[in-house]
């Protein structure tokens, strides 16, 4: 007979009440082997459903490494939040198990009293170097890259380099010792030496010497756009990066610009649907997660109020032909979906660099084209059914044509507001998801009941 391999999780319906038991009863033995058991996904799903005091308790038990690997295994904003719930003593012996990008990253969503509390617990060079990558945007080069490299000056010989790898072996070992970065005096990057060529070249021979000159680099404030134009133009793992002067500051990895843009698209996402704060777990506390969603629907409700105040205006219109009451959420919903569609398009092309904010005429009427079409076609079907279900022509024309127009304004406000919010600094996400949904709506409600009114002798 089969072994029945078991998940954990479906055991158990309430697992982090065995975590808190076991870190309040058991060894920390025991606890690490109960925490290594679990994947990262049942770990989210454990501390996802612990109390503050009962993952603090956890965190304390455990030694500094095995919690700063368990920290490590989640997203920025839930390592931080997690780290908060240490006093700074607590929380920097931890993050100093950490590589120190992610330090940066942890304390960078932290808030500024309680980053600047643990900073002063840190190392002074710790902290200085956690500081440096904290003052870069998450989406730059600077905000992505590891500080923790091989670097050497030009001048020493393969030997030199041997004894010092030799030395730091500990240290070294977590690190990706398959490129060394070469220096001059002034720490100018000035080349490149894979780690393998140590071994085929006498000892004596000078970095300098045996080293791939001029490498390609990128600057600290490349953005994140660029950085994946690079990755895809070249077959390199990393990269690295220099400032203005040519001084090498650090190494940037593919797969840190290929976690920037997932994490970029689904912020991208939650700006659409009016999360305007980006990411937002249900562990966050209430007041942060009320306040952001509140920042953005205490405007929708005003938008919202202009679409009622539409209806209010036409309502005699409405009373006399209560089938339009009927197509007015088609109308609004098929129109913010083109909408939406255009939204689409223009977040992707801007991404890639296909097209620049200035260019709102070109998009506008490439949009326009695509938007006749559909509109035309949507608005036929529409049409169709609306006679099949009133048996009068005359409502075919009115929803017919309010569809075929109220398509045209979405796809255009869709296709060219992101640009021109891009163009003026603004985050074009924000141009889908309620905002557009509403402005149709708008649109919408007045075009069916204008024609309405316009042909209310056909239609009643």
């Amino acid at each position: 007979m089969n072994d029945v391999v078991t998940d954990p999780i479906t055991e158990n319906d309430r697992p982090w009440e065995e975590v808190v038991r076991v870190a309040n009863e058991g060894s920390v033995e025991e606890l690490s082997e109960l925490l290594d058991s679990m994947s990262v996904a049942e770990q989210a799903y454990v501390f996802s459903h612990m109390e503050d005091d009962a993952e603090a308790v956890v965190l304390r038990r455990l030694p500094a490494e095995d919690a700063a690997d368990l920290i490590g295994h989640f997203n920025e904003s839930e390592a931080a939040r997690m780290i908060q719930l240490l006093e700074s003593q607590a929380a920097a012996t931890i993050l100093q198990e950490m590589p120190i990008d992610e330090q940066a990253d942890v304390i960078g969503d932290l808030p500024e009293k309680e980053a600047e509390a643990i900073l002063q617990e840190l190392p002074q060079q710790n902290a200085d170097n956690v500081r440096e990558l904290t003052a870069y945007p998450d989406n730059v080069a600077g905000g992505m890259m590891v500080v923790e490299m091989l670097r050497f000056r030009s001048e020493m010989t393969v030997a030199e380099v041997i004894d010092e790898i030799n030395r730091g072996a500990e240290h070294y070992t977590d690190l990706d010792v398959r490129y060394a970065y070469v220096c001059d005096d002034e720490g100018r990057l000035v080349g490149v030496l894979p780690m393998q060529n140590l071994l085929f070249v006498k000892r004596y021979r000078k970095l300098g010497e045996i080293m791939i000159k001029d490498p390609l680099s990128v600057r600290t404030t490349a953005p994140l756009e660029e950085l994946a134009e690079f990755f895809e133009s070249h077959v390199y793992l990393g990269v690295p990066v220099v400032d203005d002067d040519g001084v090498l500051k650090g190494v940037l990895h593919r797969e840190a610009v290929q976690y920037e843009e997932v994490r970029a698209a689904e912020n991208d996402y939650l700006k659409s649907q009016g999360i305007v704060g980006g990411e937002e777990l249900r562990t966050m506390p209430v007041w942060l997660r009320s306040r952001r969603r509140l920042s953005w629907l205490s405007i929708n409700i005003f938008l919202n109020l202009g679409a009622a105040a539409v209806i209010a205006y036409f309502q005699e219109t409405l009373e006399s032909v209560i089938a339009l009451a009927v197509f007015l959420p088609i109308i609004s919903d098929m129109s913010g979906c083109s909408g939406n569609q255009a939204v689409a398009v223009s977040m992707r092309e801007l991404s890639l660099g296909i097209i620049r904010p200035t260019e709102f005429f070109r998009v506008w009427w490439k949009e326009f084209t695509v938007g006749l079409i559909n509109g035309s076609v949507l608005g036929g079907l529409i049409a169709v059914v609306a006679v099949l279900f009133d048996g009068n022509p005359y409502l075919g024309v009115v929803v017919g044509v309010a569809l075929c127009l109220n398509t045209l304004i979405a796809v255009s406000i869709g296709g060219v507001v992101p640009l021109l919010l891009k163009r003026f600094g603004f985050d074009p996400a924000v141009a889908s998801g309620p905002l557009l949904t509403t402005v149709t709506d708008m649109c919408g409600f007045f075009l069916v009941l204008g024609l309405a009114t316009v042909m209310l002798s056909r239609l009643t």
